[in-house]
């Protein structure tokens, strides 16, 4: 029975060592809830906190302080002396290892967590079967997982960790050990898999296209902090601020000077004459400097029609990757890419085109 998560004012802080002479807050200050049956996706790069913050869930990290709920019921809160051990809270965990058994076979490495748990003989089999059912391995039940590929191997870890239907399942980058082409196929049978059985699941990873294809909501993380929690369209369409922007892909970053505001939108100086018509995050006032962010898929070259926030510009360069065309493109004394979909190359290098930047998708920040 999948049960709502609550995580509370978070915090952990890790003690001077050796290496780090000062403490550190490997987790400042985080909340978030994940409903019963949701999947959330923690996204950031490596030492943001989201590992930690998935092993303070599972109780394998003890926070300094905060306070963390599953399905009502308090499992962590050190100021109240309350911290449930990990094998009393009835999680289901897979790792960025396969940290399956080599010597059992595959129904015996699913069946482990409920001998473990007291189930009955006699009701071990029909759960066994389902939960191999789900990842498509029935037809290798009683093969020795060593006999199995990697993809295969982290199914197995899947159905171990949601024979025993748990309340929460935790996944800590679990392709990150698989080759591309079956981390692909593992990351779009996850979901369904998930969804399926309707777990509620927090998910740990650093790629932004395994989180937008696998979460119903994804948290980016930066230095302990939960910077926005937001569905995938939100968050690529609406970030909070510029580390957001940039780390799900507006790689572009255009500077210029706030001119005039009106509400979320704004004018920004971004030339000799030239300006912009962005949105703006934030209370960026006029005449402050704005770094406005666009990802490379949004910029137009050769629009079909005039319009706004179109201005000449001249190819750079041209990256010709088959499916797709990156242009490093000179615009108002500073260079941005363009990404093309399809086969065809439209441009040459020192071309001049007509350069769009459409306002809704170009997002303006205080540059500090």
């Amino acid at each position: 029975m999948s049960s709502e998560l609550r995580v509370e004012n978070l915090r952990k802080i890790f003690p001077p060592t050796k290496g780090t002479p000062l403490a550190k807050a490997a987790i400042d200050d985080v909340s978030f809830t994940i409903a019963a049956g949701e999947i959330v996706v923690l996204l950031g790069p490596s030492g943001c906190g989201k590992t930690t913050t998935l092993r303070c869930v599972a109780g394998l990290e003890h926070p300094t302080s905060g306070r963390i709920a599953i399905g009502g019921t308090m499992y962590t809160d050190p100021q109240a002396g309350v911290l449930v051990p990990p094998r009393a809270r009835n999680l289901g965990m897979v790792f960025q290892s396969y940290a399956v058994w080599p010597h059992m076979t595959v129904r015996q490495n699913v069946a482990y967590p409920l001998k473990a748990r007291g189930v009955k003989r006699s009701e071990q089999a029909g759960l066994i079967e389902e939960a191999l059912s789900l990842v498509e391995l029935s037809a290798y039940a009683d093969r020795p997982v060593t006999q199995l590929s990697g993809g295969q191997m982290q199914r197995v870890a899947l159905a171990r960790s949601m024979v025993y239907q748990p309340q929460i399942l935790l996944l800590d980058e679990p392709l990150s050990n698989l080759d591309a082409q079956l981390r692909l196929r593992l990351r779009d049978d996850l979901r369904r898999i998930i969804k399926r059985v309707g777990l509620t699941a927090l998910y740990v990873t650093h790629d932004q296209q395994e989180a937008v294809v696998l979460g119903d909501r994804i948290g980016v993380m930066r230095d302990g902090n939960l910077l926005q929690l937001a569905a995938p369209d939100e968050l690529y369409n609406r970030p909070a601020d510029i580390f957001v922007a940039g780390f799900t892909g507006a790689s572009n970053v255009i500077t210029g000077r706030l001119v005039s505001r009106d509400g979320v939108r704004g004018e920004v100086a971004v030339g000799s004459g030239e300006t912009l018509i962005v949105r703006l995050a934030g209370g960026t006032a006029p005449g402050s400097a704005v770094s406005v962010a666009l990802r490379p898929d949004n910029v137009l070259l050769e629009p079909a029609s005039p319009g706004p926030n179109q201005f000449p510009g001249r190819v750079v360069s041209r990256n010709y990757q088959g499916t797709q065309t990156v242009y490093e493109v000179s615009v108002f004394g500073q260079t941005i890419e363009a990404l093309e979909v399809g086969s065809s190359i439209r441009h040459a290098v020192d071309d001049t085109v007509t350069v769009a930047l459409p306002a809704e998708v170009c997002w303006g920040y205080g540059a500090g």
